[in-house]
């Protein structure tokens, strides 16, 4: 789970990685044979039986850095990635981290940019609120509405949807199942785990590969076992 990857000199939520950090990353996993790729391929995959050295990489909030500095990385690698864009804030600014620091959000023609290059769209809401706290009108509007959205944006299919602040409850896991999501991406949703409630590892700029080894081995100790995945 990455965010931002650009310059981090101030970066209270931890949602930064410089480009060379995140280059560091991508060539740890190569050297140990393993490819990034979207999660719709690597849940395609497992589904088939397959896929023990495919990696899910996701950026979440659709930072206009994605296209500066992340995309290019991946490229040279040869890796594929999933980007959860808000489409109810395109072309704004992250305002919900009241700390700062503030980073352009990708525009209409950004999310249009990324998709033609392979890269996965999917949803992480319209606007970026607790989706645990909000009303049932609401709840449909970010699940339901902001993948109408994005299908209209880019042409193609919607699969994913991606938690804001990880947050998740059965009531939330429903409404994204209905709104007709094959998957969705939390962070450590414990009992909830399940293709709707998919676990994560964040991925920040401290992460060195010893801290990349360590993380990785006490994430699969960690997690729940997702059936069918």
């Amino acid at each position: 789970m990455y965010h931002s990857v650009d310059t981090c000199s101030s970066d209270p939520y931890r949602v930064t990685v410089t480009p060379e950090r995140l280059e560091h990353q991508l060539a740890w996993l190569h050297r140990r044979g393993l490819r990034g790729v979207t999660v719709r391929e690597l849940l395609a995959a497992r589904a088939r039986g397959e896929g023990r050295n495919l990696v899910g990489l996701t950026f979440d909030d659709g930072y206009a850095d994605f296209l500066t500095h992340a995309l290019p990385a991946l490229r040279r690698r040869r890796f594929g990635a999933t980007l959860f864009v808000l489409p109810g804030r395109l072309g704004g600014l992250n305002s919900w981290d009241p700390l700062g620091p503030r980073k352009p959000l990708l525009t209409a023609d950004g999310v249009r940019a990324a998709a033609a290059e392979g890269v996965e769209i999917g949803s992480h809401g319209l606007t970026h609120i607790d989706l645990t706290r909000a009303d049932d009108v609401t709840l449909r509007s970010e699940t339901a509405d902001s993948a109408a959205l994005l299908r209209e944006l880019t042409g193609a299919p919607v699969d994913g949807f991606c938690y804001p602040y990880g947050t998740v409850d059965s009531r939330v896991v429903a409404a994204v199942r209905d709104a007709g999501y094959g998957y969705a991406c939390a962070i450590d949703p414990g009992a909830l785990s399940g293709p709707h409630a998919l676990p994560r590892l964040h991925i920040g700029q401290n992460d060195t590969a010893w801290r990349l080894g360590l993380k990785y081995r006490l994430h699969r100790l960690r997690r729940r076992p997702v059936r069918g995945v």
